[in-house]
């Protein structure tokens, strides 16, 4: 059955793309035609409008596309969200918003204290580990798909710990938490262990877990986040099955194992990108590093002849 049935309020969410537009809107008036206003302000960079409205783009197709209407129908489409919701977007929004604008939000009173206190890399790491976690256990995610308010506020606490998890990751302001070279390494390869154990208990169960792609009043129900009432009370639908020939445990399974590849994929790009940068610093610093080194072997062998 063709999704087109929903209508094309549910299909693209013209009052979400309203609200992204202004958004974006209000970005280029604060960084071009207002960025006077702020302290130690520089000229809007290409890269930067170019990550921003990269993830403002991606933001709409994940949440605003057919891609989430077909996330409530198929679970792999939901983790596929889940993954470049938390794992892309978050990092393309902090690198193309300017320092100086950062700087300025971050050290206002009432932010402040409570930025520097999530974003110390062990407590966001441990924060957003716990947050996707904690959303994927079937009671919790199933009580959040049947309620907008509550399944609004839960993805922006959702979203709100990824931006604190990349913060020390992408981040390029001065005197703030951040990880170098092998340290990044590190704290990436962690966030991998703290999903793993969410994804695989999802890829190795042998029953569906989740009410609200089995049952299909339970679905119903999850299917108004995104349809209009009154186009979903005039439906006869029975459950998701009607718009997929995959079983329930296969969705559940391919769900898992694609949150998983996503999120390699996205971690080896930004592996990458640390150990490039790593090599860069390396070349461009070499004769200093090779004078260091010589020095610290003379100092070695002067203390070796004197002692």
């Amino acid at each position: 059955m063709p999704i087109s049935i929903f209508g094309f309020q549910a299909l693209w969410s013209p009052y979400y793309l309203a609200v992204l537009v202004l958004v974006t809107i209000l970005y280029f008036l604060v960084t071009v035609k207002w960025r006077g206003k702020f302290k130690g302000n520089q000229p809007l960079s290409v890269k930067q409008a170019a990550l921003f409205t990269s993830g403002i783009a991606l933001l709409y197709i994940i949440k605003g596309s057919p891609v989430d209407l077909y996330g409530h129908i198929l679970f792999t489409m939901h983790m596929v969200q889940m993954a470049l919701l938390l794992l892309l977007v978050p990092p393309l929004l902090i690198m193309g918003i300017p320092s100086y604008i950062w700087k300025a939000f971050t050290e206002l009173p009432v932010i402040k204290p409570l930025f520097n206190l999530l974003t110390k890399p062990m407590l966001a790491l441990i924060l957003f580990g716990m947050a996707f976690s904690f959303y994927h256990i079937p009671m919790v995610f199933d009580f959040v798909k049947q309620d907008v308010l509550l399944h609004g506020a839960v993805n922006i606490v959702l979203f709100t710990s990824a931006l604190l998890y990349w913060w020390p990751v992408v981040n390029n302001l001065e005197g703030v938490h951040k990880f170098h070279g092998l340290k990044k390494l590190a704290y990436l390869f962690g966030l991998s262990v703290l999903v793993t154990p969410a994804c695989a208990l999802i890829i190795f169960s042998d029953t569906p877990f989740y009410a609200t792609y089995t049952n299909g009043e339970a679905w119903l129900q999850a299917m108004a986040l995104c349809v209009p009432a009154g186009t979903l009370s005039q439906l006869n639908l029975s459950g998701p099955e009607l718009f997929s020939t995959m079983s329930t445990i296969e969705d559940q399974r391919t769900g898992g194992i694609t949150m998983k590849i996503i999120q390699e994929l996205v971690f080896t790009v930004f592996i990458w990108l640390v150990f490039y940068e790593w090599l860069r610093n390396e070349n461009d610093n070499a004769d200093e590093i090779t004078a260091k080194v010589l020095q610290d072997r003379k100092d070695m062998a002067y203390h070796r002849h004197n002692a």
